[in-house]
């Protein structure tokens, strides 16, 4: 990837793939949802393709096609385990592979998430780590009754009556990271890796800050290179700010990918799961559907525009997971722009090429 480093490659597994049709597949196993040998099969196959870890998706509600709520539609896949018990189910069947499960902080206590995410990098060997999530939404705040959220859409992020709200659930969020790393080190339960790595997904200026402030790994979602490059200096900028500059934070690239040898079939099948939805199939992000070279292309302008690595929503499971696995490490291979599988006693920090200790 024009003589730059491998970039480090993860998935995010959610449900039965990232597409909400994706469940009505031949080879989708809906059913098998709430049992750990559907996680464990996943992962394994992950770990068999060589990748640095995956991630594990929840939040505090059902899931939902509106942003404001529950959208009540039965339709589509509906309900989670929770993600770091999943993780820790899954650390004693898998060897090498990171383990990076959502846990919200929002409605929950540092020293609860402190412990069960200390438990999960023991139960691994060093392998876990920790996406924070921020959760802005009116309907999962009821579930607890300590506080009112307003509820708003995405469009209305920048209201002067919602920007402040934003704004603050995301500087919660960084104290309540602070908080937990405190734990992590004087708490009942140190972490074999002492920090395990944080990451953040973000989308904009205020995730961005907190990505700068608090986490060693941010996944930016985009549509093109050029917004990437935006991107990235709008990141490295808040890391300056931060007064984190000369420590490691990598950006990965964050899309949703529908592979097939053919790109014809990867388009094809998307399109098939756009009817059987009744419409287009549009995220946060840009959705990939062809072949692994064209991938491999898109990855690599991605990479000259700045990021370190990606992180890879396959469209749906297992066919696009063992996609990733297989077909595009198989070319990425070929182009000398894969890393070699982590050993079996590596830490992810270590995998990561992360410094020892964290952020301040």
């Amino acid at each position: 990837m024009g003589g730059a480093a491998a970039p480090y490659l993860a998935v995010a597994l959610d449900g039965t793939g990232w597409h909400p049709a994706a469940w009505r597949l031949p080879d989708a196993r809906p059913r098998e949802l709430l049992g750990a040998g559907y996680w464990i099969g996943l992962v394994r196959e992950a770990e068999a393709g060589g990748l640095d870890f995956v991630t594990i998706e929840d939040s505090m509600g059902l899931q939902t096609s509106r942003y404001e709520g529950p959208d009540g539609r039965v339709d589509q896949v509906r309900g989670r385990l929770d993600a770091v018990l999943v993780a820790a189910r899954v650390a004693p069947a898998t060897r090498r592979i990171g383990l990076v499960p959502t846990a919200t902080v929002t409605h929950t206590e540092p020293l609860h998430v402190a412990r069960s995410l200390a438990t999960l990098d023991h139960l691994a060997g060093g392998r876990g780590g920790w996406r924070p999530q921020a959760s802005n939404r009116a309907d999962e705040a009821k579930h607890f009754g300590h506080r009112t959220l307003p509820v708003f859409t995405i469009a209305q992020f920048d209201d002067p009556d919602v920007a402040p709200v934003f704004a603050a659930l995301f500087d919660e969020a960084a104290e309540f990271v602070a908080a937990v790393r405190h734990h992590w080190r004087a708490g009942p339960l140190p972490p074999v890796q002492d920090q395990p790595p944080v990451m953040v997904l973000a989308h904009a200026t205020v995730p961005y800050r907190l990505a700068a402030r608090a986490a060693d790994v941010v996944w930016v979602t985009a549509f093109d290179a050029a917004r990437v490059r935006e991107i990235v200096g709008e990141v490295r900028a808040e890391q300056r700010a931060a007064g984190r500059a000369g420590e490691p934070l990598h950006i990965y690239g964050d899309l949703v990918v529908f592979l097939d040898a053919d790109p014809a079939a990867a388009k094809a099948r998307k399109d098939r799961l756009d009817e059987l939805a009744g419409e287009v199939f549009a995220t946060d992000t840009l959705v990939f559907a062809g072949s692994p070279a064209e991938l491999a292309d898109l990855m690599a302008d991605w990479q000259e525009a700045g990021v370190t690595g990606f992180r890879l929503r396959p469209g749906a499971l297992p066919h696009d997971l063992t996609a990733v696995t297989r077909l595009l490490t198989a070319e990425l291979r070929r182009r000398g722009a894969l890393r070699e599988p982590a050993g079996p006693d590596g830490s992810l920090r270590v995998r990561l090429g992360l410094a020892a200790g964290a952020p301040r």
